[in-house]
């Protein structure tokens, strides 16, 4: 098998990724079929109809005896680039299902919310997006690049022969108890196709109210609002701060036999069993604001709106909360008071929001500092960096609220159109976000440098 000698014709079909990729060598080709030698021990079910989709073909697979296939390939082929060397912790993932099934598998495993496959003029890059930051974690050839971005396509159903146009599709991730949608967005770029999937999951633990990071007056506030019979409670903050989590976290612990929890989401990215989920689709009419009237005739007692974008649907879920349902939803504001404002600029009378607003919420995450590697100053910790938290310095992040309980005191300063209500919340010891953010600073968790950030945002 070692001097078994194939034409250069036929090894080009594939590339030298696709190779090690897939674990197959091409060694004869007709007019429909095309023929590869593989291994013994890999299952090639699910590898042989991806191909026939890339290839175009009728697929076969000789497996042959491991040792055999591992000179075979070797002499044929060469593995991986020289760039490989300067990306930090390169694991090598090419078994199993292919490339693309482990890496998606690696990303959910770190926590990634982001893949990002990224062409340039001499090289292309893998990047994963963990607790907010980009990081580079593989080089592959440029030469290889093309069929992985074919592969992807194939996956979620775009159209690989279309490369000058945006694509949007999703991908079913399905590999033992990992069960998720990825959506995927290709954009042409001048050295070919940018795309970025992403995954649409949630870890079970973080889905837990008490590990939110509500502190425990925090908590219990919450958990009172939310037990309402009727009203609204607004989560505040920017994208990517986590009001998804949060609400998907409430839901949960709403979720009963006797209520009728609905749900509007762009996009759904956790399915609740026993909640009726609804995916936004604006392209065909169902907007937020049409779901919601839909949602009324429904008998409905819990209401999520995935967010309050316009005056329209502000006015739909004031009525609805007027009219005896409980409505969860988001807001864009840097502070949980600002929802106030930002609802009056809706178009929102301020006597209706007095009468409806249950609780307005405002949340941010942290980045931790490494345990492994966080080194201690004169007073607080600060970021090192090394292999286990990708030499960034932080491993994970941490939820930091402000709650803020609408009470009679606060449904006056509402109707009066009251901006400024930082002295009330000192004297009822409400802790802000610029608060917890202290705390955790001074708790050793994070760096002055992350806490700054946050400060910095919370007074713009």
């Amino acid at each position: 098998m070692e001097n078994t000698s194939i034409s250069t014709e036929i090894l080009q079909i594939i590339s030298s990724y696709e190779a090690y990729n897939y674990k197959i060598v091409p060694y004869m080709k007709d007019t429909d079929t095309i023929t590869f030698y593989g291994e013994k021990s890999v299952d090639y079910i699910d590898i042989k109809d991806e191909l026939e989709i890339l290839l175009g073909k009728n697929i076969i697979i000789t497996q042959i005896e491991n040792s055999d296939f591992d000179k075979l390939i070797n002499k044929n082929y060469r593995e991986g680039s020289s760039n490989n060397e300067s990306i930090t912790d390169v694991k090598t993932i090419s078994q199993g299902k292919g490339f693309l099934i482990n890496l998606i598998e690696e990303a959910f495993d770190c926590y990634a919310s982001d893949i990002h496959f990224e062409p340039y003029d001499e090289r292309c890059r893998i990047r994963f997006r963990v607790d907010g930051q980009l990081i580079e974690r593989y080089v592959i050839d440029k030469v290889d690049y093309p069929s992985l971005i074919n592969q992807i396509k194939i996956f979620a159903n775009l159209d690989i022969s279309e490369k000058r146009l945006p694509q949007d599709g999703r991908i079913f991730f399905n590999k033992e108890n990992k069960k998720f949608d990825v959506r995927v967005s290709s954009l042409p770029t001048i050295y070919g196709e940018k795309i970025v999937l992403r995954l649409l999951t949630r870890h079970k633990e973080l889905l837990d109210i008490e590990n939110l990071g509500f502190s425990e007056r925090e908590l219990k506030d919450y958990k009172e609002a939310i037990n309402n019979p009727h009203g609204l409670i607004l989560i505040t903050g920017p994208t990517g701060s986590g009001k998804s989590t949060t609400l998907y976290a409430t839901l949960r612990l709403l979720n009963n036999n006797i209520s009728n929890i609905l749900t509007i989401e762009d996009p759904v990215e956790y399915t609740l069993e026993g909640i009726n989920q609804v995916q936004l689709k604006e392209d065909i009419g169902l907007t937020f604001g049409v779901a919601l009237r839909t949602f009324l005739r429904q008998d409905p007692d819990i209401i999520m709106l995935g967010e309050i974008r316009d005056g329209d649907t502000a006015q739909m879920a004031i009525r609805s909360a007027l009219t005896g349902h409980l409505i969860l939803s988001t807001i864009h504001t840097n502070s949980a008071w600002g929802s106030i404002s930002r609802l009056s600029d809706m178009g929102v009378h301020e006597y209706l929001i007095s009468d409806t607003l249950v609780m307005c919420v405002a949340q941010r995450l942290v980045r931790l500092l490494c345990p492994h590697c966080k080194k201690r100053g004169e007073k607080y910790y600060s970021a090192v960096g090394c292999d286990k938290c990708y030499h960034t310095g932080y491993m994970g992040r941490k939820a930091i609220y402000e709650v803020i309980k609408i009470d009679n005191n606060l449904r006056e300063f509402i109707k009066k159109g009251e901006n400024d209500i930082t002295e009330y919340l000192i004297k009822n010891k409400i802790t802000t976000l610029s608060d917890s953010a202290l705390n955790l600073l001074n708790s050793g968790l994070t760096s002055q440098e992350e806490v700054l950030s946050i400060i910095t945002k919370q007074a713009l």
